[in-house]
């Protein structure tokens, strides 16, 4: 397994372009524009630049990475060779949906089709497919190429042959697989968005503040951002996105998104990415500090 397609140039598709680019894979980065992929290549030079600086890799090392990335309009003629494809498109099942159908008709037989999706079904995906045994999770944590864990998520009719060579390559990746089942949020947000969600319930309540909210759990619990910040980090239209999978998927009220959240997306307010959230980001220098920040 030696040609990687990436599907998406954005904050997930580049960090996890980098990773496998890094690592000696031959990667196509797809997207659907000539300007989302430069903004793409040039986080990805901006990030390894930052490696460079601290020391952990060397000026031949960033070379060789870039060399090892080309950009691609045309999905069909990027998935051409491909051993995997690895989805990193918005958290929307429909796109999705869409994006494999097309993926199944024009790679490889024997490719293996992997999405980032961090909440939305595996095996709902298989389904558009003619090859469900060979659709599997790869749930990469942002920013990727800091972040260890890939949360490998098994698809009603992923083979045992497909997930151990998904380990296997993630391994190569110097990432930590954890292997999960097929259900609404997996592993990582089943457990982390609710925390979210509640702490903006908590903000809406008025039991404290923002900056309260977010000291208590740094400080109490140990966690190197507070709740409020990361959903900002995360981006609130990709929590509510997750949420609403979660609550459709189990029907449980503990999981329905909070009203704040809710209005402060249908607003706009999608923290970073906009420049305002439980935070303010309008100065681009603040946004960029706070992810800085946060990879350190």
């Amino acid at each position: 397994m030696k040609n990687i397609t990436v599907i998406g140039a954005g904050t997930m598709g580049n960090g996890i372009a980098h990773v496998f680019a890094q690592s000696g894979f031959t990667v196509n980065l797809v997207d659907i524009s000539k300007e989302a992929l430069g903004k793409g290549l040039k986080t990805i030079s901006t990030n390894l630049d930052r490696m460079l600086t601290k020391g952990t890799i060397t000026e031949e090392d960033k070379k060789a990475t870039l060399a090892n990335i080309t950009s691609f309009t045309d999905t069909a003629e990027a998935a051409k060779n491909a051993d995997l494809i690895v989805e990193a498109a918005t958290e929307n099942m429909d796109l999705k949906l869409k994006i494999f159908k097309q993926l199944d008709e024009v790679a490889p037989a024997n490719a293996i089709l992997a999405t980032n999706t961090s909440s939305i079904s595996i095996t709902k995906i298989a389904s558009v497919t003619n090859r469900p045994e060979k659709v599997i999770g790869m749930h990469f944590m942002n920013p990727v190429p800091v972040m260890k864990l890939v949360e490998i998520i098994r698809g009603y009719s992923t083979t045992d042959e497909v997930t151990k060579q998904i380990m296997e390559i993630s391994k190569k990746l110097n990432k930590i697989p954890v292997e999960v089942n097929d259900y609404p949020g997996f592993i990582a947000n089943r457990i982390l968005m609710p925390m979210i969600n509640e702490a903006i319930y908590s903000l809406y309540e008025g039991v404290a503040g923002v900056k309260e909210i977010d000291e208590v759990m740094k400080l109490g619990m140990a966690h190197p951002m507070g709740p409020l910040q990361l959903a900002d980090f995360i981006g609130l239209d990709v929590c509510l996105s997750i949420l609403e999978v979660l609550y459709d998927g189990f029907k449980n009220p503990k999981y329905a998104p909070c009203p704040l959240l809710v209005n402060m997306v249908t607003a706009g307010k999608k923290g970073v990415k906009s420049g305002e959230g439980f935070y303010d980001y309008s100065e681009s220098k603040k946004a960029e500090k706070l992810a800085a920040q946060f990879a350190k």
